[in-house]
């Protein structure tokens, strides 16, 4: 049996009395296309933040190549190939799109000490980020400051400095967040454009976007997994129906 590139087991956080994440096991497989779906208060994003390191768990583990990473901060669970977004951008508004993503770039490639030298000291690294600013429709705005773009624009800025970490694991936390209808493809044609072995693991609201993207949905509810499966299965059940239209009570 393949050794999944992520997983968590038993994976609890409490926040005093009050448990928000109740014993999930999750797997991710190499390549694999996986959505998180739930309620508003599932705790969808705390379990991306426990993923990524921002929250430390109560007790569980969280596994990189089947290596134990629980302990690890942030910055070192990035260096081992995790990336990820947020629900709200996190961004340097006063640099240009291009230098957004040129930072992210030459931090992954050890140039990041050098960025007092000119963006073009590095040539291979501004060629990878013209190639990530074509590949998310953003070249007409690499020399406008990120402050100056809709939020949308952001919400894809964002995506290709994740994409400039070059991860193993992607984790996008509501990525369509703000993008324009008319754009949200750009996100999905990204996506299909990705190495055939980068795991990709979105949160999303809109089921449009799930469906045609997700090959696995996990179902999240109070914390815990209600159910996983093949989108056609989650499509089909009863419950998940249920818990979406607010009839809890008779799941």
């Amino acid at each position: 049996m393949t050794t999944p590139v992520l997983e968590t087991r038993d994976l609890c956080m409490n926040f005093g009395a009050l448990q928000v994440t109740h014993h999930v096991d999750f797997a991710l497989g190499v390549g694999a296309r996986h959505a998180i779906i739930g309620p508003n208060g599932a705790g969808k994003t705390t379990f991306i933040n426990l993923i990524t390191g921002a929250l430390r768990p109560t007790s569980g583990q969280v596994l990189l190549h089947g290596n134990a990473i629980t302990h690890l901060p942030e910055s070192q669970r990035v260096k081992r190939g995790i990336a990820r977004t947020f629900q709200i951008n996190s961004l340097f508004s006063g640099l240009t799109v291009l230098e957004n993503i040129y930072l992210a770039a030459s931090e992954r490639t050890g140039t990041a000490r050098r960025l007092l030298r000119a963006v073009g000291a590095h040539p291979q690294v501004v060629t990878e980020a013209w190639r990530l600013l074509e590949l998310l429709h953003l070249t007409p705005d690499a020399q406008h400051p990120v402050a100056e773009l809709p939020y949308g624009r952001q919400r894809l800025v964002e995506i290709a400095i994740a994409l400039a970490l070059q991860p193993k694991v992607l984790l996008l936390d509501e990525p369509a967040a703000g993008v324009p209808s008319t754009e949200s493809h750009i996100i999905l044609e990204a996506i299909e454009a990705l190495p055939s072995d980068m795991a990709v693991l979105i949160i999303e609201h809109d089921m449009d976007i799930v469906f045609r993207f997700a090959q696995t949905i996990t179902v999240l509810v109070d914390g815990a997994v209600m159910v996983s499966g093949a989108p056609q299965d989650i499509a089909a059940n009863a419950a998940v129906k249920a818990v979406y239209l607010g009839e809890r009570h008779h799941v």
